[in-house]
Protein backbone atom coordinates (compact mmCIF):
# COMPACT_ATOMS: atom_id res chain seq x y z
CA UNK A 1 0.00 0.00 0.00
CA UNK A 2 0.82 3.51 -0.37
CA UNK A 3 2.12 5.29 2.32
CA UNK A 4 -0.55 8.27 3.02
CA UNK A 5 0.92 11.63 3.01
CA UNK A 6 0.94 12.67 6.81
CA UNK A 7 3.42 9.48 7.68
CA UNK A 8 5.60 11.15 5.32
CA UNK A 9 6.10 14.20 7.83
CA UNK A 10 9.62 13.41 9.27
CA UNK A 11 8.23 13.57 12.75
CA UNK A 12 11.76 13.60 14.39
CA UNK A 13 12.25 17.23 12.99
CA UNK A 14 8.26 17.93 13.64
CA UNK A 15 7.97 21.07 16.46
CA UNK A 16 5.09 22.17 17.83
CA UNK A 17 2.55 24.01 15.80
CA UNK A 18 -0.15 24.69 13.13
CA UNK A 19 0.44 22.67 9.83
CA UNK A 20 -1.42 22.52 7.05
CA UNK A 21 -1.86 18.90 6.52
CA UNK A 22 -3.99 18.38 3.40
CA UNK A 23 -6.23 20.35 0.91
CA UNK A 24 -8.98 18.51 -0.27
CA UNK A 25 -11.94 19.09 -2.75
CA UNK A 26 -15.00 17.83 -1.40
CA UNK A 27 -18.00 18.22 -3.17
CA UNK A 28 -16.63 21.71 -4.59
CA UNK A 29 -15.14 22.85 -1.38
CA UNK A 30 -11.23 23.03 -0.06
CA UNK A 31 -11.61 21.54 3.46
CA UNK A 32 -8.11 22.23 4.91
CA UNK A 33 -7.16 19.61 7.45
CA UNK A 34 -5.15 21.32 10.26
CA UNK A 35 -2.20 19.79 12.16
CA UNK A 36 -2.72 21.44 15.60
CA UNK A 37 0.64 20.21 17.38
CA UNK A 38 0.88 20.22 21.04
CA UNK A 39 3.58 17.75 21.24
CA UNK A 40 6.96 17.28 19.86
CA UNK A 41 7.15 13.25 18.81
CA UNK A 42 9.09 11.07 20.30
CA UNK A 43 10.80 13.90 21.40
CA UNK A 44 8.69 15.20 24.76
CA UNK A 45 5.39 12.78 26.48
CA UNK A 46 2.51 12.67 24.96
CA UNK A 47 -0.86 14.36 25.74
CA UNK A 48 -2.31 12.71 28.69
CA UNK A 49 -5.82 10.93 28.00
CA UNK A 50 -7.85 12.76 30.76
CA UNK A 51 -6.08 15.64 29.02
CA UNK A 52 -6.44 15.22 25.53
CA UNK A 53 -10.26 14.20 26.01
CA UNK A 54 -10.77 17.42 27.79
CA UNK A 55 -9.15 19.60 25.53
CA UNK A 56 -11.58 17.84 22.56
CA UNK A 57 -14.49 18.44 24.66
CA UNK A 58 -13.79 21.97 25.42
CA UNK A 59 -12.05 22.99 21.57
CA UNK A 60 -15.23 21.42 20.09
CA UNK A 61 -17.72 22.95 21.78
CA UNK A 62 -15.83 26.95 21.46
CA UNK A 63 -14.93 26.32 18.17
CA UNK A 64 -18.83 25.27 17.21
CA UNK A 65 -20.38 28.07 18.85
CA UNK A 66 -17.72 30.62 17.58
CA UNK A 67 -20.01 33.13 15.40
CA UNK A 68 -17.23 33.69 13.09
CA UNK A 69 -15.41 30.75 12.08
CA UNK A 70 -19.15 27.97 13.04
CA UNK A 71 -19.90 27.35 9.76
CA UNK A 72 -16.55 26.36 8.35
CA UNK A 73 -15.97 24.38 11.56
CA UNK A 74 -16.00 20.31 9.85
CA UNK A 75 -14.53 18.43 12.98
CA UNK A 76 -12.05 18.56 15.77
CA UNK A 77 -10.59 15.46 17.42
CA UNK A 78 -7.20 14.29 19.14
CA UNK A 79 -4.49 12.48 17.05
CA UNK A 80 -4.12 8.91 17.85
CA UNK A 81 -0.59 9.08 18.70
CA UNK A 82 -1.60 11.75 21.58
CA UNK A 83 0.73 14.61 20.49
CA UNK A 84 -1.84 17.19 18.58
CA UNK A 85 -5.32 17.40 17.70
CA UNK A 86 -6.65 17.96 13.64
CA UNK A 87 -8.96 21.04 12.77
CA UNK A 88 -11.24 20.11 9.37
CA UNK A 89 -12.30 23.79 8.27
CA UNK A 90 -14.32 24.33 5.05
CA UNK A 91 -12.16 26.74 2.68
CA UNK A 92 -8.59 27.25 1.41
CA UNK A 93 -6.72 28.56 4.97
CA UNK A 94 -2.95 28.99 5.97
CA UNK A 95 -1.84 28.33 9.13
CA UNK A 96 -1.50 32.08 9.70
CA UNK A 97 -5.25 32.34 8.58
CA UNK A 98 -6.26 30.40 11.83
CA UNK A 99 -3.20 31.88 14.01
CA UNK A 100 -5.96 34.10 16.36
CA UNK A 101 -8.76 31.20 15.82
CA UNK A 102 -6.15 29.02 17.88
CA UNK A 103 -5.05 31.73 20.11
CA UNK A 104 -8.62 32.11 21.55
CA UNK A 105 -9.54 28.40 21.32
CA UNK A 106 -6.24 27.63 23.58
CA UNK A 107 -6.72 30.44 25.73
CA UNK A 108 -10.41 29.62 26.13
CA UNK A 109 -9.24 26.46 27.64
CA UNK A 110 -6.45 27.87 29.70
CA UNK A 111 -9.20 29.56 31.80
CA UNK A 112 -11.95 27.38 31.40
CA UNK A 113 -13.56 26.74 35.17
CA UNK A 114 -16.63 24.30 35.89
CA UNK A 115 -17.95 21.39 34.65
CA UNK A 116 -16.64 19.99 30.94
CA UNK A 117 -19.37 20.70 28.29
CA UNK A 118 -20.94 16.53 27.26
CA UNK A 119 -19.11 14.78 30.19
CA UNK A 120 -21.75 13.15 31.48
CA UNK A 121 -23.08 9.39 31.26
CA UNK A 122 -25.34 10.11 28.21
CA UNK A 123 -23.72 12.80 26.50
CA UNK A 124 -19.78 10.56 26.39
CA UNK A 125 -18.52 7.52 25.66
CA UNK A 126 -16.40 7.89 28.44
CA UNK A 127 -17.24 10.41 30.78
CA UNK A 128 -15.04 9.67 33.59
CA UNK A 129 -12.04 10.02 30.98
CA UNK A 130 -11.16 14.06 31.89
CA UNK A 131 -8.61 16.13 33.56
CA UNK A 132 -9.37 19.57 33.61
CA UNK A 133 -6.51 21.22 35.58
CA UNK A 134 -3.89 18.62 32.84
CA UNK A 135 -5.89 20.16 30.13
CA UNK A 136 -5.59 24.07 31.41
CA UNK A 137 -2.14 22.91 32.13
CA UNK A 138 -1.30 22.02 28.68
CA UNK A 139 -3.37 24.74 26.92
CA UNK A 140 -1.60 27.75 28.61
CA UNK A 141 1.70 25.53 27.68
CA UNK A 142 0.85 25.46 24.43
CA UNK A 143 -0.47 29.07 24.11
CA UNK A 144 2.38 30.94 25.85
CA UNK A 145 5.36 28.86 24.35
CA UNK A 146 3.91 28.68 20.75
CA UNK A 147 0.96 30.68 19.79
CA UNK A 148 1.79 33.73 20.87
CA UNK A 149 4.96 34.03 19.77
CA UNK A 150 5.28 31.71 16.72
CA UNK A 151 8.42 31.36 14.17
CA UNK A 152 8.33 29.51 10.97
CA UNK A 153 9.28 25.88 12.44
CA UNK A 154 5.73 26.32 14.27
CA UNK A 155 3.67 27.23 11.23
CA UNK A 156 5.01 25.16 8.42
CA UNK A 157 5.81 21.28 8.21
CA UNK A 158 9.91 20.83 8.07
CA UNK A 159 12.00 20.70 4.74
CA UNK A 160 12.90 17.62 3.03
CA UNK A 161 9.65 15.69 4.94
Amino acid sequence: MEKIASFTINHLKLSRGIFVSRRDLVGGEVVTTFDIRMKEPNREPALGQGAIHTIEHLAATYLRNNPEWRDRIVYWGPMGCLTGNYLLLRGDYSSADILPLMRDTFSFIAGYEGEVPGATPADCGNWLLHDLPMARYEARKYLTEVLEHPSRENLEYPAGS
